[in-house]
């Protein structure tokens, strides 16, 4: 595991609150909590009554620059739920749109760029994200610190392969096949906008760790899209430079994709502390896996969201297999092997909170 949770001082120690009894970041850690640790991605979000009742009317770029309603939503589900970790309401191309870029999330589609990026003036005339530009989501933050009590917030950005495939196709995709064509057959273009889009999620990153937040999750939702080979050439050293850029604050940097399964271990090598799993594959094998080429490590997972529409004898089985399965890794936070799901019922995964907790980690 690496050693930069308890070696590198804090740059913004003023701004960070003191939680040493969070089992978040006890199990971020590699640390044995009272009771394993569970957050879910998109936790905050449709699948919550009051989310849908705060969000209507009001497009979902809008809500993220919004500093009371971002809280808001943030808080949710961390009182509903009784989480350990709140995830910050945000979304991957809030950079990019803060900067100028011509991006919307469309509903039942996703983020759509007006003009696909896939030539070198077209990278070259992509704006700079000033920390200015994101002030409004550090104000959020800041409410949320005064807001959560003991509770961790976790900030987030998306990966400059992931943001460059929503560029590239101009939106989101099946077989990122303008992106995949373009990484091969013009390296070094493919290296600037990646270069260029590590800076995004950096400055991002570094506003929201400025203003409080506890961990930070890099999300590379696509990366699975990729061979190792690809990924070690094309992406590392951009998901690398995002990482070690925020090293230095000291808090656990959590690295997730999905059907990364072949990927686990060079993700890890980008310098993550915590290694997200996708369900595809156990977590007692992705600790095999981490385990042979390092210390051992700390997953993230990594229940199948479709699952949570189970009968609650199966769904329960499942996530007693999951807890068992994380003991293989020196620390497990449970989390799902994706977003929740739109219609999802909230008193399951209210119920998954209180039998996680339940279990001894």
């Amino acid at each position: 595991m690496s050693s930069s949770l308890s070696s590198q001082p804090s740059l913004s120690a003023a701004a960070r609150r003191a939680l040493p009894g969070a089992p978040l970041l006890a199990a971020a850690r590699g640390e044995r909590p009272a009771h394993t640790p569970v957050w879910f991605m998109r936790q905050a979000g449709r699948s919550l009554p009051e989310y849908r009742a705060l969000r209507e009317g009001v497009p979902m770029l809008d809500a993220c620059f919004d500093p009371e309603m971002l809280a808001e939503i943030t808080l949710q589900p961390v009182r509903r739920h009784g989480v350990d970790g709140a995830i910050l309401f945000s979304d991957i191309v809030v950079p990019l749109k803060a900067a100028g870029v011509d991006i919307d999330i469309v509903p039942g589609t996703g983020p759509v760029v007006a003009e696909p990026v896939r030539d070198l003036a077209a990278v070259r005339a992509l704006p700079v994200l000033e920390t200015g530009h994101v002030a409004k989501v550090a104000e959020g933050v800041r409410l949320l610190v005064e807001r959560l009590g003991e509770t961790p917030l976790i900030g987030f950005a998306g990966a400059p392969f992931t943001l460059a495939s929503y560029l590239i196709e101009g939106g989101p995709s099946r077989n990122h096949e303008h992106t995949k064509a373009l990484m091969h057959a013009d390296p070094a273009l493919w290296h600037e906008l990646a270069g260029r889009l590590a800076d995004f999620a950096l400055t991002f990153l570094r506003a929201q760790l400025e203003a409080g937040v506890d961990a930070i999750q890099l999300f590379d939702s696509w990366a699975g899209a990729l061979s190792e080979r690809d990924y070690r050439e094309f992406v590392l050293p951009h998901s690398a430079r995002v990482l070690a850029g925020v090293a230095e604050y000291g808090v656990p940097r959590i690295h997730f994709g999905v059907g990364t399964g072949e990927l686990l271990v060079a993700m890890r090598d980008a310098g993550a502390d915590v290694v997200g799993v996708d369900w595809r594959v156990p977590l007692d094998e992705a600790a095999r896996r981490l385990s042979a080429t390092g210390s051992a490590p700390v997953v993230q997972g990594n229940l199948d969201p479709a699952l949570l529409y189970a009968p609650w004898p199966v769904l329960e089985a499942e996530v007693r297999r999951i807890v068992e399965e994380g003991r293989a890794a020196a620390g497990h936070i449970f989390n799902l092997g994706h977003g929740v799901l739109p219609g999802v019922d909230p008193d399951v995964l209210t119920r998954v909170v209180g039998l996680v907790h339940e279990l001894r980690p």
